[in-house]
This record gives structure tokens, C-alpha cells and sequence, in this order.
């Protein structure tokens, strides 16, 4: 459960704006994603591979 703190002189899309920045913090949409279809922990490793490997070679074209 998450708990906002909401000043008197703040208005509600503020808490609102909090709240929503909380909730995306925790991960909760991700998570039930993640859930919703069962990934083999091999194509999981694979695509965390596939990723790293994209990642260092965009980093090595912007250091050229």
C-alpha cells in the first residue's frame, strides 16, 4: 500500500503526481506484465545477452 503525504496547502494533482510517480517506483505494472506469460529463463538470458550486446556497441559508436 502506498501512503502520499499531502501538505493543507497542496492541491490534488499534486498528490496525484506523487502517487503516480510512487506507483511507477515499485514496479507493479512491470511485474504483472512479467506474469501475464511464462518466459523460459534460457530466452530471458538470451535476450539480456542480445541487449548488452546492442547496448556496447551503440556506447562504442558514440565514443568514435
Amino acid at each position: 500500500m502506498l501512503i502520499i503525504d499531502v501538505r493543507d496547502n497542496e492541491t490534488i494533482d499534486k498528490a496525484l503526481k506523487k502517487y503516480k510517480y510512487k506507483f511507477n517506483r515499485t514496479g507493479v505494472m512491470r511485474e504483472l506484465r512479467d506474469r501475464k506469460q511464462f518466459t523460459k529463463p534460457s530466452i530471458k538470458r538470451r535476450s539480456e545477452m542480445l541487449n548488452a550486446i546492442y547496448r556496447s556497441k551503440k556506447q562504442a559508436e558514440t565514443e568514435l
